[in-house]
């Protein structure tokens, strides 16, 4: 009786996925909360603009802007913020559309970027 050969009735061990290839893309893309924490941002960017604008507005360089026109200028200039506000757009977009980890992540980063530099044409008003 030959004792190599394996026995009908003895369970194979089931093999173990490896970290390539789809089954590691799908594990990984379980925990990336990239798309969470973008539209988060994005939609706390809105709140952040308009506390950012009221700080702006109680600063005593931009009342009396505001009353008597003085003192006035030397900000960072307006398209600044128009394009960083664009850039954000786009780059959430990206961050919620993308299928690749590693593309929304670096369209988060982008995003993180465009918002701070909005945020900061808006307080450098005061």
């Amino acid at each position: 009786m030959d004792t190599t050969a394996p026995q009908p009735h003895q369970p194979t061990q089931p093999t173990q996925p490896t970290e390539e290839g789809p089954a590691a893309a799908e594990g990984s893309a379980t925990t990336d909360r990239t798309r969470f924490w973008s539209g988060l941002c994005a939609g706390l960017f809105v709140p952040a603009a308009l506390l950012a604008g009221l700080l702006t507005l109680t600063g005593e360089r931009a009342g009396r802007c505001m009353t008597y026109g003085q003192q006035c200028g030397d900000a960072l200039p307006d398209w600044l913020f128009g394009w960083s506000i664009a850039l954000a757009v786009v780059a959430c977009v990206v961050a919620l559309a993308a299928t690749a980890v590693r593309t929304r992540q670096g369209a988060f980063a982008a995003q993180l970027l465009a918002e701070f530099v909005a945020l900061t044409v808006i307080l450098s008003h005061t």
